[in-house]
């Protein structure tokens, strides 16, 4: 109930009043310089890749990921688990990539399920988005695929990631979980409004990890041997069936066994119940990217399977737990810029942002020489460059081979054949804003026409009964947002949250009247 608040509750209301008329600071980079704008990346056009000139974004996102030691800044808690992908299906014609040369070959794997925003010692049947990570150990290095169990994501500009997890972490003065944050953050960013309404969905909460889905999310490019192109999404089906928990199992877990997802998973593949998915992409062509109706690569987006239907790929069998949860899991570390050849980034902003976000945590949080552990080692290729030293060092460095390039001494050569696929751009390089696209069509559609009745209900429920606890005027913005997407939705959680409003009036009336009887009362015994 927003009226019924504390000091903790109101932390950031608090400072706010104390600054009196101050006006905000100027807002700048870490080494003191002003900012104009910390909204948007700056890319080549509108659509096209960042720079590394955008100087702003490096600032914030290497700070932020220096944040935590030693635990992960966001998906701590999670399990992990080993198998392989097997290919049933053939897409050469999409991708030359070793992993899907030929029907019947199997690829060993490593996945991590987790949770994003709460802490390692956090329960497993909160309401959270789950990462769902894929590390492929190909003949031509390492393939990270970092998804979730959702197709779409809060956000679509990678320079506000660190806010938007902020918001979503604890309040810095009161070490609190803060609605006012969270809510703050989702109403002002309208873009969050697709995956805001999948999280407080019944989807929102599943049963341990072996009953959702996964998704690469952004939008990739395949590459075949004729060095044509596509983009493509990557989608894994749980063929264990979707289930979810309900608000009230979810709850019970949270105090009875707060490992619940981690404790499934593991049993699961020790009986020898074998978790599978069954892998799938989806193609547009350049020509389909141009002409589509939304921005192709905007993260906060599906592309319709009825436009662009699945495709079968293979299935995705784990079958070994890890033998020692610190080793195999703890310091497994994936990173999105790991791409064999014919499998590339897209332009997506988001995907472009982790590009260089991952690998430099990753280099924080273990140690730059991170991919030398055994569960991050390229191990089915010969790792051999120019790249030598840095602490932890435990390979050969590799001995006596020249640590230069170019050299006259037979060392390792480049190789024209994986050259990156060449592709035309030409913009204005600026800071591209893309909070006004289009936040609400696809929610509009998930809303009417993908969810029956009674889970649109649980949805308003779900929503209604966490943003009460946010202020009122948070409130009012966020049923602003809802109702854009539909009157219905919007009126729906209004409803409940003057429900839930005068309730929280009525006990804050009788709380008060029972703290100035206990007054009275005991004012009288004092002059007896």
């Amino acid at each position: 109930m927003a009226d019924k608040r504390d000091n903790a509750a109101d932390q950031m209301k608090l400072w706010k009043n104390g600054r009196g008329s101050q006006k905000p600071d100027v807002l700048t980079t870490g080494g003191g310089n002003p900012i104009s704008d910390k909204l948007n990346l700056l890319t080549v056009g509108p659509r096209g890749p960042l720079l590394v000139q955008d100087v702003v974004f490096t600032d914030e996102m290497a700070h932020f990921d220096r944040e935590r030691i030693p635990e992960r800044v966001v998906h701590a808690k999670g399990a992990g688990a080993f198998g392989y992908c097997e290919v049933t299906h053939d897409i050469t014609k999409y991708s030359k990539a070793k992993v899907f040369e030929n029907i019947g070959k199997r690829t060993p794997i490593a996945v991590r399920f987790s949770t994003v925003a709460g802490e390692a010692g956090s329960s497993d049947t909160v309401r959270d988005p789950r990462g769902f990570a894929v590390k492929m150990y190909t003949e031509d290095g390492n393939w990270d695929l970092t998804g979730n169990n959702t197709p779409v994501f809060f956000i679509r500009d990678a320079m506000l990631f660190p806010s938007f997890i902020h918001s979503q972490k604890r309040n810095p003065q009161t070490h609190l979980k803060d609605p006012d944050m969270v809510w703050d953050f989702w109403s002002l960013r309208p873009e969050s409004l697709h995956q805001v309404s999948f999280l407080f969905s019944d989807r929102g909460i599943p049963d341990g990890h072996r009953h959702m889905n996964g998704y690469g999310s952004h939008t990739f490019k395949l590459v075949n041997a004729k060095d044509e192109a596509v983009y493509c999404k990557f989608h894994y089906k749980t063929d264990q069936c979707i289930q979810n928990l309900t608000v009230d199992e979810a709850n019970r877990l949270a105090a009875s066994d707060p490992d619940y997802g981690i404790h499934d998973l593991y049993e699961a593949i020790t009986t020898g119940n074998y978790p599978s998915w069954s892998f799938y992409i989806q193609v547009m062509t350049f020509e389909q990217a141009e002409r589509f109706k939304f921005n192709p690569f905007d993260l906060t987006k599906i592309w319709p399977h009825g436009d662009y239907p699945l495709i079968p790929v293979g299935k995705l069998v784990l079958n070994r737990n890890p033998t020692n949860y610190f080793a195999e899991v703890e310091q497994l570390a994936f990173d999105p810029s790991n791409m064999p050849p014919g499998i590339e980034p897209s332009p997506d902003k988001m995907l472009q942002g982790r590009l260089f976000s991952y690998p430099d945590t990753h280099r924080h949080r273990l140690g730059p020489n991170y991919l030398q552990l055994p569960v991050n080692c390229p191990y089915r290729t010969r790792v051999a460059n120019y790249q030598r030293d840095r602490p932890m060092c435990f390979t050969d460095n590799q001995g006596g081979a020249p640590n230069y390039y170019p050299n006259s001494f037979c060392a390792p050569e480049n190789q024209p054949q994986v050259r990156e696929h060449r592709f035309q751009v030409s913009a204005d390089v600026a800071r591209y804003n893309s909070s006004d696209e289009d936040n609400v069509s696809q929610v509009r559609d998930f809303y009417v026409k993908v969810l029956s009745e009674e889970q649109r209900l649980r949805l308003c429920e779900n929503i209604a009964g966490h943003l009460k606890d946010a202020q009122l005027f948070i409130q009012k913005r966020a049923v602003k947002n809802f109702t854009d997407v539909h009157p219905e939705y919007g009126a729906r959680i209004q409803a409940l949250l003057d429900k839930y409003n005068a309730e929280g009036a009525k006990k804050k009336t009788v709380k008060t009247y029972t703290q100035h009887s206990s007054y009275a009362t005991s004012k009288d015994k004092a002059n007896l």
